[in-house]
């Protein structure tokens, strides 16, 4: 599903960068253009999460999870039509970019809140390294596929979406029954998502590691601009494209197994402190590199270096939460998720329009070690965690996944 989803998504910055620059707007106006991508990606899952959480702690995580690889798939297929017959345009692709922010809304909270119910406890962390690398497989091989593909021909990266997303239908429909964690039956809706996000407001662990990655990653978005980069500064082709696309998962994917094999045991909270600065630091870098080579190592440590945070802080988020709450803290998590990628890449852009794109990641590298240097003060539970351990209430809980289930996670 994420390779699917990844090319795709890479194809309709493409096309929306060069449908812009091709009509006569600049650089800055073209990068707009990204801004509003991410924009109507991330205004549904702001609007829509605190139900898609309420949803997948309420219903089948596995239906709602099927349905909303039936809706991407539709929007492959409306792309792959729509640029078979050259009549793709601008309000086309900021349609089904809405489309897709609904459908991540819902399945985002829905596959991780099932993950804790396929595997023990005891080896979460290492199942989160080990999903986690098979999403960023996703994230290396999509983007790279869709540049091939969109160069050979335009329509073909949505034909093989439409392909990719039909198996992963397929592969949740093996996925066995799990058990559905139980509800308080006199609590209306809105009282179990305002349950929910007071939860974490309490929890000052999974409060400062969500929030940690939100403004961090929604301030560095340097993956946000690399069609302009790549187009206009680094003056580079699709191949080019392709890689600089595929640089940051690349490191993402070789940080991730070696976590699989030698998981994090000990300080962990100021090693995920000391990996988003280092995530910082290359973000500008990055910015101000005009070497593809160099941008590529920098976008690598990029991607190794917010991999780091994404395991130690998924690793957290799961272990310190109690099961008939997953959903709906992983929906919040979603959320802030969303905001960094999605709602980051419209601040990129604007910020890009406004002040040049090199500045603009500059600024948010920069903002990024100011950050963790913030955090770190306000919330000191993240430099003192040293491990995984959940509090003792939460390690009471049952530490044995439903038998004869597969162990499968997607993200």
């Amino acid at each position: 599903m994420t390779l699917a989803l990844d090319a795709m998504l890479l194809v309709i910055q493409w096309q929306a960068y060069n449908l812009a620059r091709d009509s006569g707007m600049n650089v800055a106006e073209g990068a707009g253009q990204l801004a509003i991508i991410g924009l109507l990606q991330f205004l549904p899952l702001f609007v829509l999460t605190p139900f898609s959480g309420l949803a997948a702690d309420r219903f089948d995580r596995r239906s709602l999870a099927r349905l909303t690889v039936i809706l991407q798939l539709a929007c492959a297929g409306v792309l792959f039509w729509c640029t078979w017959q050259s009549v793709i345009t601008l309000p086309i692709l900021f349609g089904v970019a809405i489309l897709l922010g609904i459908a991540r809304c819902f399945s985002g909270p829905a596959l991780s809140a099932l993950a804790p119910n396929l595997v023990p406890k005891s080896v979460l962390p290492t199942a989160i390294a080990l999903s986690s690398i098979s999403w960023q497989v996703g994230r290396l091989v999509g983007p790279a596929i869709g540049a091939v593909l969109y160069a050979v021909q335009p329509e073909l990266p949505y034909a093989v979406a439409l392909a990719l997303f039909t198996l992963s239908l397929v592969a949740l429909s093996t996925i066995g029954a799990v058990p559905q964690p139980a509800m308080r039956k006199d609590q209306r809706p809105i009282g179990a998502i305002v349950d929910g996000l007071q939860y974490v407001g309490r929890n000052k662990m999974v409060l400062g590691a969500i929030t940690l990655d939100l403004f961090a990653v929604f301030l560095a978005g340097a993956n946000a601009l690399i069609p302009v980069f790549a187009r206009d500064i680094l003056h580079t082709d699709e191949t080019g494209l392709a890689l600089l696309a595929s640089a940051t998962p690349a490191g993402a994917i070789l940080t991730g197994l070696f976590f699989s094999i030698r998981p994090l045991h000990s300080n962990v909270g100021p090693k995920m402190l000391w990996a988003v600065a280092v995530f910082g630091l290359a973000t500008i870098g990055f910015a101000l590199s005009t070497n593809l080579v160099l941008s590529l190592a920098m976008l690598f440590v990029i991607g190794a270096s917010d991999m780091f945070s994404v395991y130690v802080r998924q690793s957290l988020i799961q272990l310190h939460t109690p099961d008939d709450k997953r959903g709906r803290v992983s929906s919040v998590s979603m959320m802030t998720i969303s905001a960094s990628n999605e709602g980051g890449d419209a601040f990129s852009g604007a910020l890009a329009y406004l002040l040049g794109p090199v500045a603009a990641i500059v600024a948010g590298g920069a903002g990024a070690l100011a950050i963790v240097a913030l955090w770190s003060r306000i919330f000191p539970v993240l430099r003192t965690t040293r491990t995984f351990d959940p509090p003792e209430t939460l390690q009471d809980a049952d530490d044995t996944p439903s038998r004869n289930l597969p162990a499968n996670q997607g993200s």
